[in-house]
Parts: structure tokens; sequence; C-alpha cells
């Protein structure tokens, strides 16, 4: 991982500065696909029905959240199967986030999720990775 892949959050929060998150933030190059329905098979000889993802931005991320910039609105409490891609990094995360708030942002929202620890997923992964980019900075 090089020094410049990474770099801490930022302090221009517009909600007052409140910030809930026990680890600190890395601003990186990330995207965010968010599986908002599933697919599932169809009977045989039909074609799979195909699921809806929305793809988000990342403002920023620790190792039990992500800031997302989303074109939707998300439920608050949702429960998301999530797929995280970090430009350095050739596999993508498979995690489940849970949204904690959502909020307009210009033409948008941002959205704060927190990482669902859960043993079908890659968050001891994920945890790792956060932890290797901190310890480059």
């Amino acid at each position: 991982m090089k020094d410049t892949d990474y770099t801490f959050g930022t302090s221009d929060d517009p909600f007052g500065g409140q910030d809930n998150r026990l680890h600190y933030r890395l601003t990186a190059r990330a995207r965010v696909s968010l599986e908002l329905e599933a697919s599932y098979p169809e009977p045989r000889g039909m074609p799979c029905a195909y699921g809806r993802e929305l793809v988000c931005g990342v403002r920023d991320l620790s190792a039990d959240g992500l800031r997302l910039t989303s074109e939707e609105q998300l439920a608050t409490g949702a429960l998301l199967p999530a797929t995280v891609s970090l430009d350095n990094e050739r596999e993508p995360f498979r995690l489940t986030v849970e949204v904690i708030w959502c909020r307009p942002d210009g033409a948008g929202y941002l959205v704060g999720v927190r990482i669902i620890e859960c043993i079908q997923t890659e968050y001891v992964e994920w945890t790792e990775a956060v932890a290797s980019a901190m310890e480059a900075l």
C-alpha cells in the first residue's frame, strides 16, 4: 500500500460536528455496491430474475463504518449486502452494512452505514485492510 492511497478523514461535517465513530476515518478511492433487492432463480427454463443494486461513492471509511454518497434515499435500519472495492485491493470485500442515517446532500444523499460483524462476510479481511492502511500513514 502506498502512503498516498489514504488520508485521514476530513472535519468538514455539515451536521454540527457530530462524530459517533469509535475509529479514525480514512478517505480513500473506493466504491460500494449495495444490494437493494436480491436476485432469485426463476422456474426451470426461465431466465434468472435480477436484483437491484445501487452504486455509491465513499466519502470516508473506518474499520466499522462508511460514509457514502448515494443517488437514492436509504431507509434507516436497513441491513444490506454490500461489496466494497478499494482501488489498491485486487478483490472487493463482501460485507453486510446497516444504514444508521441518511441525509439530503445537494442532488443526492449522504449515508452513514455501520459494518456488521458476520461470519458469512469478509469482515475480518476488511478490518485487516483498514488497519494496514492506517499503519502506512
